[in-house]
């Protein structure tokens, strides 16, 4: 029998629990239906990150804010990351301007910001925009990541 993860979906932050070998089947949520695994950013609260930071897959969150010009042009790179990253890790990004007690809890200093969670613990953190092969690099060098 295969192992089953720990995912929050990102939608409604419900709890789902995954067989490892099924994450490439596109997994849906129990609860809204939502894609578990999408290989898309997805858009968070500061309420559905704080229980998807203790997910079993590694999580690479973005923190942005929409007048950060740098933020804006990071967009599509971080994109495309998650599509390199899928199904392996998840993407997801928070608006710091929306959701300021995100940004004070995990001491965000500058933008655009991302860290690296995994099991409940922060793994590493890259700060400025970047190239996506560099977020992947990144994220690789931290996590073991399926070829």
């Amino acid at each position: 029998m295969a192992e089953g993860l720990k995912l929050t979906c990102l939608e409604c932050g419900q709890a789902n629990r995954v067989p490892a070998d099924k994450l490439a089947a596109g997994p849906k949520c129990g609860v809204c239906g939502a894609g578990l695994m999408t290989g898309k950013v997805a858009s968070v609260d500061a309420k559905v990150l704080a229980k998807a930071v203790g997910d079993d897959l590694p999580l690479l969150v973005d923190f942005w804010a929409p007048w950060c010009g740098p933020c804006r042009q990071m967009a599509s790179q971080f994109q495309a990351a998650a599509g390199m990253l899928a199904p392996h890790v998840r993407l997801a990004k928070i608006d710091t301007q929306s959701h300021p007690e995100a940004a004070q809890r995990h001491k965000i200093q500058g933008i655009p910001a991302f860290i690296l969670f995994q099991k409940g613990r922060e793994v590493a953190r890259a700060a400025g925009a970047r190239p996506a092969a560099e977020l992947v690099a990144f994220v690789k060098s931290k996590v073991r990541v399926a070829a």
